[in-house]
């Protein structure tokens, strides 16, 4: 068993000085060694020919990169027999080659020398995790600033003893000893992240002997309870039960101290003292609502699974693609923009950003699997159009939270109806034919891998969790 346990540190000065320059130096590797790949790859496979001003020579995809020292110069390392006798394959990666090039980073720039060899290693890996998730379909790689970049990791030379933890190179630190790690379990890795009220690190721990969570088969006649995501109410469910939404973030008080806040930065000297304070209150208050919001996630996310059901239905949204933009409309003739309503729904992106749709569903994955339960997501097409008793689809049926069938005069709560029908199709996925219960349970054990996998910070397994799964 695999999982993260979250403690707050207490460096002192010195040390809270040194990791915000590894940090900085780490920034600055990781930009490097991204335009060193796409500087790489535009003269090898974009550009053709071409002169490189270093060594005076020409290159093409043929005789590929001049420069040896780049991520995709000098790919071929000496080939080795392996115990059968073959040869291995010493084609090497991009970031082997910015590995293997690490002590020649540290003779150039002797200030890297004070940063641990596996946390430079760990960051070229971190950029070759940025690939692969876009080589899967995701965004490409980005370039790094001080807001998206405030951590790094260590795989090595970890110890810890009562309240004290012993990173490469930073010495002994103290933390918050919130919860003992339970006995069994040996230290993998630990990443420091800064937040804006101090320091915090994650310390991946495993015991082999665990087993991992798994999800238990679905019988014959499943219990099938539908949730329906909303804004007004945060959760409704099939049964008639909802759930507020407190909208943290955008309530009249909390929007009100946030304008007053960024106006006081608004107001400062740019590059004065004052000015970084006043920013550093505003990043406060963002955290602050943060935190509340994970707390609130967590007790929705218990009540959900918590429930007497064998199977949790919710809906497949498409988060990113609902806070996109509106389409630029413009007048043929005189070639003007036109209102396309995107101030409007300026509003409704934020009140969809504070609701944290994407995060509760994660959630309720994460604490299903541990519970052995299913979760099924399905397509909420029209789910809250449709009458449950005609089957017409029609968009004037629903006016707010009220739903009247046009056809048959069928009226109901609409967010109550589209969870119930959340619920049908859930329930019509599990007695379907065995290709849609296959990949129902498929789905199922993703599910499961992923939760285990992904969940670093929060909802960790507490003691009680653990021995359960031991006995």
């Amino acid at each position: 068993m695999l999982t993260n346990y979250v403690y707050k540190l207490r460096p002192n000065q010195t040390q809270c000085l040194k990791m915000a320059n590894w940090i900085d130096m780490l920034r600055s590797h990781f930009n490097w060694c991204l335009n060193d790949r796409i500087t790489q790859y535009n003269q090898q496979f974009i550009q053709g020919d071409y002169c490189d001003l270093k060594t005076r020579c020409e290159a093409c995809p043929l005789t590929s990169s001049v420069s040896k020292s780049g991520a995709t110069g000098n790919p071929w390392k000496d080939s080795k027999l392996d115990k059968e006798g073959k040869v291995r394959n010493p084609r090497r990666s991009a970031g082997d080659i910015q590995i293997t090039a690490l002590p020649e980073l540290k003779v150039a720039r002797p200030w890297y020398s004070g940063v641990d060899s596996t946390v430079l290693q760990q960051n070229v890996k971190r950029l070759d995790t940025a690939y692969k998730n876009f080589f899967e379909g995701r965004g490409f790689p980005k370039f790094k600033n001080r807001s998206n970049f405030t951590s790094f990791t260590c795989v090595m030379g970890i110890k810890l003893q009562g309240n004290k933890i012993y990173l490469p190179k930073l010495g002994w630190m103290r933390f918050y000893n919130s919860r003992s790690i339970p006995d069994g379990f040996t230290v993998k890795a630990c990443t420091v992240r800064k937040r804006q009220n101090g320091w915090y690190v994650s310390i991946r721990i495993e015991d082999k002997s665990v087993p991992e969570y798994s999800v238990q088969p679905v019988g014959e006649h499943p219990k099938v309870i539908g949730c329906d995501l909303g804004i007004t109410k945060l959760v409704h469910f099939s049964d008639g039960y909802q759930v507020k939404n407190p909208k943290f973030s955008t309530n009249k008080k909390a929007k009100r101290t946030l304008k007053i806040r960024q106006r006081r930065v608004s107001r400062k000297v740019k590059g004065s003292k004052n000015r970084k304070k006043a920013a550093v209150r505003v990043g406060r208050f963002h955290q602050k609502v943060s935190d509340k919001r994970q707390a609130y996630q967590w007790k929705v996310a218990n009540k959900i699974v918590s429930r007497n059901v064998d199977v949790i239905a919710l809906e497949d949204l498409n988060v990113s693609g609902m806070m996109r933009r509106c389409q630029v409309k413009t007048d043929w003739k005189t070639g003007r923009f036109l209102k396309n309503g995107q101030s409007r729904k300026k509003g409704l992106n934020r009140s969809i950003s504070d609701a944290g749709w994407g995060e509760l569903i994660s959630k309720v994955e994460y604490l299903a699997v541990k519970q052995s339960k299913a979760v099924i997501k399905v397509n909420p097409k029209h789910s809250s159009q449709e009458c449950r008793n005609c089957g017409h689809i029609e968009k004037s049926n629903r006016n707010g939270e009220k739903f009247i069938c046009v056809e048959c005069g069928y009226h109901e709560h609409a967010d109550i109806g589209a969870a119930k029908t959340i619920r049908d199709r859930a329930l019509e996925i599990v007695r379907g034919d065995s290709a849609k219960l296959g990949a129902s349970r498929l789905n199922a054990q993703k599910i499961s891998v992923r939760s285990t996998s992904k969940r670093t910070e929060f909802g960790n397994p507490r003691n009680r969790d653990i021995k359960k799964a031991i006995s």
